[in-house]
């Protein structure tokens, strides 16, 4: 036995407290503290280099103070700066985080929350690829509280935090509609099972509606993760009555649609207006600086940890639904569409 290890008690008499009141400040409950005595116990915690007994601690209050994270693709911008979020959130409440990747496999996210499970994380934060849906809930009802965030799924049936996609969709469409254009072009993935791009998709027919503005099904064109776009927006700026803009439903989709714009030599605005869903890094910066629905990942993140601890100190709280407003930030891709007069005909249009 180490007879130098420091413990709780000696931490308690340097700083002149009770054992109790040094293990509420460890457990990070310290809010009904003076700042004297905060100050006077970290001084203490610092000068004896204590390091408190996670594990002896868990087996007494059958809480690990650990979270699991579950994310479709940690890489992405989106996801770096959810995480960022919880993880500045939970830090602050004494919490630290389990994150996995599931790189958008079912499998692969069964496995991580079953891990998780195994772990003893007091809470699960997920980002699901929406094929575990009875998993989930079973595990929240009767394991451990889950919170999920940034995509909504059909069945989703525990607290969630996501953007207001709907009402975000709805501004981008009708800034497009401001500028002149009725023909655009919704690039988007699978929507019809997935709540929340079924809300983007409704933001933007909402839009039409109120502009008296029939949706042309033609003009929507599909994007696969594996396979990328499904129709040519290149040949599909050749049709009798093209689109002049395209509104992109997130980052990669974006892209996709830049890349394939730019082999044609298609200038934007001058030939066909892009607006993009959710921040691409340095967009700014761009040649043609992208219009974007900015989201905010950060706190959405720091709401979704939020919401959890809620969850944890309220068990019997009910699930609820957050909604975390976008932005337009608009910049130069997007313009007023070119009319018959401006001496440009359709050949000139797709270069």
């Amino acid at each position: 036995m180490n007879k130098n290890k420091v413990r709780l008690i000696d931490v308690a008499t340097k700083a002149g407290v009770s054992k109790s009141t040094a293990s509420q400040f460890l457990n990070g409950r310290f809010d009904f503290m003076s700042l004297d005595t905060r100050l006077r116990l970290q001084k203490a915690v610092e000068e004896l280099n204590y390091v408190p007994n996670n594990i002896a601690r868990s087996l007494k209050t059958n809480k690990t103070r650990t979270l699991g994270v579950i994310v479709r693709d940690i890489s992405s911008y989106y996801t770096s700066q959810a995480i960022r979020g919880m993880d500045d959130y939970c830090k602050s409440h004494g919490y630290d985080l389990f994150i996995y990747n599931s790189d958008f496999e079912p499998k692969t996210e069964k496995n991580a929350l079953t891990a998780l499970c195994q772990l003893n994380v007091d809470g699960v934060i997920i980002a699901s690829c929406g094929n575990n849906a009875a998993l989930i809930e079973e595990i929240s009802n009767h394991t451990v509280p889950v919170v999920q965030f940034q995509l909504e799924h059909d069945d989703c049936d525990t607290g969630i935090v996501v953007a207001d996609y709907k009402r975000a969709s709805f501004e981008a469409t009708e800034y497009l509609i401001g500028l002149g254009h009725r023909n655009i072009s919704f690039v988007t993935q699978q929507f019809e099972t997935v709540k929340s791009r079924l809300e983007k998709y409704q933001g933007f027919v909402d839009a039409h509606n109120k502009h008296n503005i029939a949706v042309n099904d033609e003009l929507i064109i599909h994007w696969n993760r594996k396979l990328g776009l499904q129709s040519s927006p290149v040949e599909m700026l050749k049709m009798a009555n093209p689109p002049t803009a395209f509104f992109t439903q997130q980052i990669a989709i974006t892209i996709d649609v830049l890349k394939a714009l730019e082999n044609a030599h298609i200038a934007i605005p001058q030939q066909v207006s892009l607006l993009g869903f959710e921040e691409i890094p340095m967009a700014e910066f761009f040649k043609v600086p992208i219009t974007i629905v900015k989201q905010q990942p950060y706190e959405i993140g720091s709401e979704a940890a939020r919401m959890l601890m809620n969850k944890l100190n309220n068990p019997k709280s009910v699930n609820t639904r957050m909604l975390v407003p976008c932005s337009l930030v608009k910049r130069q891709s997007c313009a007023s569409p070119l009319q018959p007069d401006d001496g440009q005909n359709k050949v000139a249009r797709v270069g």
